[in-house]
């Protein structure tokens, strides 16, 4: 099974993250509001036992859409969601700043 299929994202103000059974972060994107209807993806992290399976991905498309059912825009400091909403620019161009 791709570990992508099992990932259950929970989303709070500013964050989009999975725990383990134990609690412990397995995966994270977080960001703050720059302006109004504006936020900057700051921050992405994955556990190394999870790098390589398509995490990132799945944690940014979640993320992409959360923002764009809160009908917000982003930047990204982080650089992989950076890299992440550039070759994605086609099918989340609506959300991006």
């Amino acid at each position: 099974m791709d570990r992508r299929e099992s990932m259950e994202f929970q989303i709070s103000e500013g964050r989009v993250y999975s725990l383990n059974e134990r609690q412990e972060v397995m995966a994270e994107a977080t960001y703050a509001f720059v302006r109004d209807g504006i936020v900057d993806i700051n921050h992405t992290y994955v556990s190394p036992a999870l790098r390589g399976h398509g995490v990132a991905g799945a944690l940014m498309e979640a993320l992409a859409d959360e923002l764009r059912r809160q009908g917000l825009k982003a930047t990204a400091s982080c650089s992989y969601a950076d890299v992440w909403l550039e070759r994605h620019r086609a099918a989340y161009a609506d959300i991006i700043a």
